[in-house]
C-alpha cells in the first residue's frame, strides 16, 4: 500500500472549554489554521490530543470535526490507544466508517506486552480495516520498544506503511533502514531531533510544538528537506529550549500553554492532568516569552 505520507504531520491539541467539555469549533479552526501554515497532514487523538483522556463517542467526533475542517486538503490520521487489541481493532472500523485517511497505532495501553505480544496487537489492528497505519514506537512513555527485528516481522502486513520513531535515539533510524531498508516510511517523533532524523532519512516529522508555532517548525523541516542545513539549524537553535519542553511528562501542558501564549489555542487539559500553576507555570512561561521575543524573521520560500 501507497500512503505517500511525508512531510509535517502535527499531533494536535484538543481544545477544551472552562467545564472541560470539547470545543470541537475550535480544534476544527486550529486544524485550518495548521493547513494555512503548510502542513501536510494532521494527527488528531494522540499523546498530545488527549486520547486516553476522552470516551469513546467524543474521540468519534473530534475525527469527524477533523474531517471535516480538512476539507480534503490533507490527511487526517487518528491517534489508536485503547487498552485491549479487540478495542483497538474495533476503534480502527469505526475510523474508516467516519471518514479518517489512515491511523496513528500505540501498543495496547496499561499492559507492557513482550515483543510476540507486541507484534500481535498491530497484526490484530491491521486486519480490522484497510487504512493505512503508521506505528507509533514511543518506550520511554509506554514502555513496549517496537524494534527494527519487530518491524521486519511486521512487513507483510501491507497496510503498515510508517513508523512513527520516538525512542528519543536518532540511531534507531538508522538501524531500522539496515534492517527494513526502505519498506516503512519513517517519521521523526520528537521534537528536538528533528533536524537530525531528516539528515538520516525521516521522511516526515509528527510534531508538538507546531501548535505554537506553525510556520517556524514548517519552514525548518523544509530547509532540513531540501538539504540547507546550515539555515534549519539557525530555525533550531532559536527553536530548542521550547522544543525540550515536548520531551518532558507534562509534554501536553506544555504545548498548550504554548499555544495559549502565541494565541493559537486554550491551555485547558481534561484531568487529571491540569494547567500549569506556581514556578512550574512561570519557569516554563519564561521559556516560551524568550522563543516569542526573538522570533527568526523567516526567509520567503
Amino acid at each position: 500500500m501507497v500512503a505517500n505520507w511525508n512531510g509535517v504531520f502535527p499531533a494536535v491539541t484538543t481544545q477544551m472549554r472552562e467545564d472541560y467539555s470539547i470545543d470541537y469549533e475550535a480544534t476544527g479552526r486550529h486544524i485550518d489554521r495548521l493547513i494555512g501554515a503548510g502542513c501536510s497532514g494532521m494527527i488528531v487523538l494522540g499523546t498530545v490530543g488527549e486520547n486516553c483522556s476522552l470516551d469513546w463517542d467524543e474521540k468519534i467526533e473530534v475525527v469527524r470535526a477533523a474531517v471535516a475542517a480538512s476539507r480534503g486538503r490533507v490527511q487526517i490520521l487518528s491517534g489508536v490507544a485503547e487498552y485491549t487489541s479487540s478495542g483497538a481493532a474495533r476503534y480502527a472500523r469505526e475510523m474508516k466508517k467516519v471518514g479518517a485517511d489512515g491511523l496513528m497505532v500505540l501498543p495496547a495501553m496499561v499492559y507492557k506486552a513482550d515483543p510476540r505480544e507486541t507484534v500481535n496487537h498491530f497484526r490484530m489492528v491491521a486486519a480490522a480495516s484497510d487504512l493505512p497505519i503508521m506505528v507509533y514506537n514511543n518506550p520511554i512513555v509506554y514502555g513496549v520498544d517496537t524494534t527494527p527485528e519487530m518491524f521486519t516481522e511486521l512487513t507483510d502486513v501491507e497496510t503498515i506503511v510508517a513508523i512513527k520513531e520516538s525512542s528519543d535515539d536518532p540511531r534507531r533510524l538508522t538501524d531500522l533502514v539496515n534492517e527494513c531498508g526502505d519498506r516503512y516510511t519513517l517519521f521523526c517523533g520528537v521534537d528536538d531531533l528533528i533536524v537530525e532524523s531528516v539528515m538520516l532519512g525521516a521522511s516526515g516529522w509528527v510534531a508538538g510544538l507546531i501548535n505554537a508555532f506553525p510556520e517556524e517548525s514548517v519552514q525548518m523541516y523544509e530547509l532540513a528537506r531540501k538539504g540547507r542545513f546550515a539555515e534549519a539549524v539557525d530555525i533550531y537553535r532559536w527553536f530548542m529550549p521550547v522544543l525540550h519542553l515536548d520531551c518532558c511528562s507534562k509534554l501536553v501542558q506544555y504545548i498548550k500553554f504554548a499555544q495559549m501564549k502565541t494565541g493559537l489555542g486554550s491551555e485547558i487539559v481534561r484531568p487529571p492532568r491540569l494547567s500549569l500553576e506556581g514556578r512550574e507555570r512561570a519557569r516554563v512561561g519564561v521559556i516560551i516569552d524568550a522563543a516569542i521575543a526573538a522570533r527568526p524573521r523567516l526567509a520567503a520560500e
